[in-house]
């Protein structure tokens, strides 16, 4: 992470008030910083649930995770109390400042209307990949793991409760299930649109995309990812955080490192 990195401010849940970038971390060898989209989108809410859903493995690998969300406060805590997301990982830019830094993609712009350039680009336009990934979450996927125990509890309006041996009808518990992704989505699109005043302050930004950067304690830069359309958050999506034992194993303090797609630095 560079000094202008280090140095661009973001807004602080816990604590109110703008914090430096280089100054949120914890002290561990590895540092994941995920820019995300609109509190209330897809994408965001789908990386938060693979964020928490392996909490622990990236703990024990010494990983710092830092997720900094475009809303406002109320966007923040209704976010962190949806996804059971710590307060302390949640981080705040209303006006996504740091993607324009990171020249993170701006999505489509083809219209004044946000919530339609966003539609368009759900539809495909402007968004490469989205429509294969919408069909993979009703096809389902043998690369990908199940997302739902057995005896887990499924809330996702307007289906009634189930549990996650529902998806047995359809598929067995060593890969992801047809319709459980879109069970999951549907979730998300529940909970963000009755709650659509809290989530979505910014219409214009509605399109704006993030991007997933990770560093060792020294500054080097150990991976990027910048999404290039909606759910376009992982550059493998059937396991969107493999990539963080892989950067950890060819990091310096492990052996040679790999070329990390492209740089964090601003400018």
């Amino acid at each position: 992470m560079d000094e202008q990195l280090a140095s661009h401010n973001v807004l602080s849940l816990v604590h109110g008030h703008p914090v430096a970038l280089g100054a949120i971390w914890e002290d561990t060898p590895y540092r994941l910083l995920v820019v995300g989209s609109q509190l209330g989108d897809f994408d965001t809410l789908e990386y938060a649930w693979w964020l928490l859903r392996d909490r622990e493995e990236l703990h024990a690998r010494g990983v710092t995770v830092r997720f900094v969300g475009i809303g406002a406060y109320p966007a923040g805590e209704r976010f962190c109390a949806f996804t059971q997301m710590p307060r302390s990982w949640l981080f705040l830019d209303p006006e996504a400042k740091l993607h324009q830094a990171l020249h993170l993609y701006r999505g489509l712009t083809l219209t004044p209307n946000g919530f339609l350039n966003l539609m368009l680009m759900c539809a495909g336009l402007g968004s490469p990949g989205t429509l294969g990934e919408v069909l993979r979450g009703y096809t389902g996927d043998r690369r990908a793991p199940a997302l739902f125990a057995a005896d887990e509890l499924v809330v996702a309006p307007p289906l009634p409760p189930l549990r996650g041996r529902f998806f047995r009808a359809v598929g067995t518990d060593d890969h992801l299930r047809p319709l459980e992704l879109a069970t999951l989505r549907l979730r998300h699109m529940g909970e963000v649109l009755g709650h659509w005043s809290e989530y979505v302050t910014e219409h214009y930004l509605l399109t704006q995309r993030g991007g997933t950067f990770l560093w060792d304690r020294d500054g080097t830069q150990l991976y990027a990812h910048r999404d290039h359309g909606v759910l376009g958050f992982a550059a493998y999506p059937s396991r969107p955080l493999d990539f963080v034992a892989a950067a950890l194993t060819n990091s310096p303090s492990h052996g040679p490192s790999q070329e990390s797609h492209e740089s964090a630095s601003l400018g």
